[in-house]
């Protein structure tokens, strides 16, 4: 187990984590400057990280129990019982146990805690299974097992051990090993390059070539740059750039300009995946060349640092749980969205001092459970998706575009039931662990915020990836508060709607209108569907009660409360709530050979608006109230705090009286009166946020999802007369207007929002 990768399971406290991790570091600071021993030469840089790569997988402790099973059942030609070496197709190869069997031995071997330590059997049992396996050479239909899962682990069992094993089979073992290399097919740039290029670097500390492995360091520090996003021209053109292994070219994969992280052409937000394993495979050796000659450059690590903290983290609840909205595929698998550990913040923190006291927040906040200082509204322009966070709560809103298609295919097949997750999802996290494995038993036709046509079963899984169908996409953000807006056409579906979201300090709001289909199938608005881990409370005409475990129809709706989120609603509305047990089985969302297909029983909290079947300019109003109670819900704050000021196809606005902010989006040129005094004009299509004190206009900030104006001009019923970098206003004595001329960001910022301050 590595320390750059560990979980840290053998140790009690979160004390003893940061106690380990000094203590590393300053092992590394101590080879750095002097020898281990009085009279010994200093060892060479090549060394020294050789050394501290060897320390990295002897790290953690030794299953005695495992490794005597592993002993006992290890057959005399070399396999273990229970794997399947005959299926090497993409949803099964086992195979991967028996290399992992092979580390496990070869630990045992070397680590001194172990009863295992140096003894002979240890050491023949891997001989005999690394035969076995140099032998047949398995190989799976799933490339990445190929060159990538089976060379990691054999580049790890050299370490450890390769240097007294029968040099025949350590000779046999290269070639397989080889199939990692900076110039195979899977080492595309992005994500699998970067983790690629480090396995070869590895091996190349193994077999003592320090000529490529310098070569490798300095392909790996390379890679670490941001990348034109994939529809920066014409907004579909990355179908018409080369695909598949082939492609040696960037084409949009890789850091966005945004942060966000593409894996491939798609344009599906994959930063808590691949993206993931990409920032951590460049801090591994920023840790591992430190202080040497081989060091990453400062500049590197400073993007790498950037890329961390405001994609990464900022695609995380509070920096430490993962957003369900922004997983694909991976959903299906259990344990996906489990919590991050500290170790990518704190070896961040060996390398760098660049934005330190940020950095250290997210280790305490993953290590100590401290809320964030930082208040963020985040648009991912390149991405199509937001994310909202304060010290009590987070949320996100995930889209697509037609320059974007609306999930990862299902690959290996898992995800098989992902058709509606990127329809405008709006998952909330209070506690971070709402949805916690609740893929299993999901309905993915009731994904929390999508407005969905329902269906007597989904479509099959080639037909979850979709490009989506209109351009009007995308969030107007100051950096604190923001509005977003999705002109939305299913690509599955006969429907369409238009939705957005107002995010404040305390309280969001959520809108649909022109929500109409032309099947006669009911469209459903889902509210919320998470665990169930508390009584739901409603409130109809003013009159609370706890309502009883079931599915029913309400009436009349003020509020709902459950597990600390509150779901207000400005007009008495009629809703559905199921609070009781859901079922299902992880083997109905992934097909791996591996997957349970035990029935699994999860209680869930699911809230949805029904339009009816074939509904025509159906609507939808509710305010979602995180990090509240029954009491504060009593009060009916919000709903106090927020004016509606239209929910139509064209125009979506509203007022939020506490903060006194404006927020409106312009599905077509139009006007709003916010106020009596304060009317705004667009004269064209775009997203408009305005803030105010004392009745005075402080700052403008405005978005176009169709990412195709040069300039946005606003006529507001204030008197503004300035002039600024990239705007200009005047007073018009004619139409008593203001007239405001804002220029909007071009090339691979095209879409992103503009803040004037006036």
């Amino acid at each position: 187990m590595s320390f750059l990768n560990l979980n840290l399971s053998a140790y009690n406290t979160m004390k003893t984590k940061k106690y380990l991790l000094k203590t590393i570091y300053l092992i590394f600071i101590f080879t750095i400057s002097t020898s281990f021993a009085i009279g010994t030469p200093i060892d060479s840089d090549f060394e020294k990280i050789k050394k501290r790569v060897i320390a990295d997988v002897m790290k953690g402790s030794v299953d005695d129990a495992q490794v005597k099973l592993l002993l006992e059942t290890l057959q005399s030609d070399g396999t273990w019982p229970g794997i399947n070496y005959e299926d090497v197709s993409r949803t099964g190869f086992q195979h991967w146990y028996h290399t992992r069997n092979m580390i496990s031995l070869a630990r045992s071997y070397k680590i001194e805690s172990s009863k295992y330590y140096k003894k002979s059997k240890v050491k023949k049992a891997v001989e005999r299974a690394l035969k076995n396996w140099v032998d047949n050479d398995y190989q799976s239909d799933n490339w990445w097992y190929n060159q990538f899962g089976t060379p990691r682990n054999l580049i790890t069992l050299m370490l450890l051990i390769g240097d007294e094993l029968p040099k025949d089979l350590v000779d046999k073992a290269q070639p397989i090993i080889g199939r990692a290399n900076i110039d195979a097919p899977g080492a595309r740039p992005g994500g699998d390059r970067i983790e690629i290029a480090g396995m070869q670097a590895k091996n190349m500390l193994f077999i003592n070539d320090e000529i490529m492995f310098h070569k490798l360091v300095r392909i790996i520090e390379s890679e670490i740059k941001q990348v034109e996003w994939v529809g920066a021209k014409y907004g579909y053109n990355y179908r018409y750039i080369p695909t598949g292994f082939s492609n040696r070219k960037a084409g949009g994969r890789g850091i966005q300009y945004d942060n966000s992280f593409h894996h491939r052409i798609d344009g599906v937000n994959n930063t808590l995946s691949y993206g993931y394993g990409y920032a951590h495979s460049f801090i591994v050796w920023a840790v591992y060349t430190a202080g040497t000659k081989y060091a990453l450059s400062d500049d590197k690590i400073a993007q790498l640092v950037d890329y961390f903290l405001d994609g990464i983290c900022k695609t995380a609840a509070y920096g430490k749980y993962p957003d369900i909205g922004a997983k694909n595929r991976s959903i299906s698998r259990k344990g996906a969205l489990h919590a991050y550990n500290t170790n990518m913040p704190e070896e961040l923190l060996l390398t760098t001092d660049y934005r330190r006291n940020e950095i250290q927040e997210i280790a305490d906040i993953r290590n100590d459970g401290i809320k964030p200082t930082l208040s963020h509204a985040t648009s991912y322009w390149h991405s199509e998706h937001f994310t909202f966070q304060r010290p009590d709560f987070f949320t996100s809103v995930r889209m697509y575009s037609t320059r974007t298609f609306n999930m990862e295919e299902p690959y290996n097949s898992e995800g098989l039931l992902n058709h509606h997750r990127g329809d405008g999802a709006n998952h909330i996290s209070v506690t971070g662990d709402e949805y916690y494995d609740i893929a299993s038993v999901f309905d993915y036709q009731k994904i929390p915020g999508t407005t969905v046509m329902q269906k007597s079963e989904l479509p099959s899984e080639d037909e979850i990836q979709k490009l989506g169908k209109t351009d009007f996409v995308g969030a107007v953000t100051d950096g604190k508060y923001g509005a977003v807006a999705f002109d939305f056409m299913s690509p599955h579906d006969p429907l369409i709607a238009r939705k957005s979201w107002f995010f404040f300090d305390d309280e969001y709001v959520c809108l649909g209108a022109g929500i109409s289909c032309k099947q006669k199938n009911s469209v459903v608005t889902s509210i919320n569907q998470c665990l169930l881990r508390s009584d739901v409370t409603i409130s109809q005409k003013n009159k609370k009660v706890i309502i009883e475990k079931g599915e029913k129809q309400f009436d009349n709706i003020d509020w709902v409360f459950q597990d600390g989120i509150g779901y207000v609603f400005p007009k008495p509305t009629t809703a559905i709530i199921k609070n009781n047990t859901a079922t299902g089985s992880w083997w109905l969302v992934n097909k791996q050979s591996d997957s349970s297909k035990d029935e699994i029983s999860l209680d869930v909290f699911k809230f949805w608006i029904d339009h009816g079947k074939s509904p025509s300019e159906a609507t939808y109003e509710y305010i979602v109230v995180p990090a509240t109670t029954v009491e504060k819900m009593k009060q009916n704050i919000s709903k106090e705090n927020i004016i509606i000021i239209s929910n139509t196809p064209q125009i979506q606005a509203v007022k939020h009286i506490g903060l006194k902010m404006f927020q409106a989006v312009f599905y077509k040129a139009g006007e709003i009166q916010f106020s009596e005094d304060l009317k705004l004009v667009s004269d064209t299509p775009g997203i408009v946020m305005i803030k105010t004190d004392n009745g005075t206009i402080t700052e403008i900030s405005v978005a176009d999802p169709n990412r195709e104006l040069n300039k946005m001009h606003l006529s507001i019923s204030s008197k503004i007369e300035i002039n600024g970098e990239n705007f200009n206003a005047f007073w018009n004595k004619v139409t008593e207007m203001s007239e405001i001329s804002i220029e909007l960001p071009k090339g691979v910022n095209t879409g992103k929002s503009v803040t004037i301050k006036l």
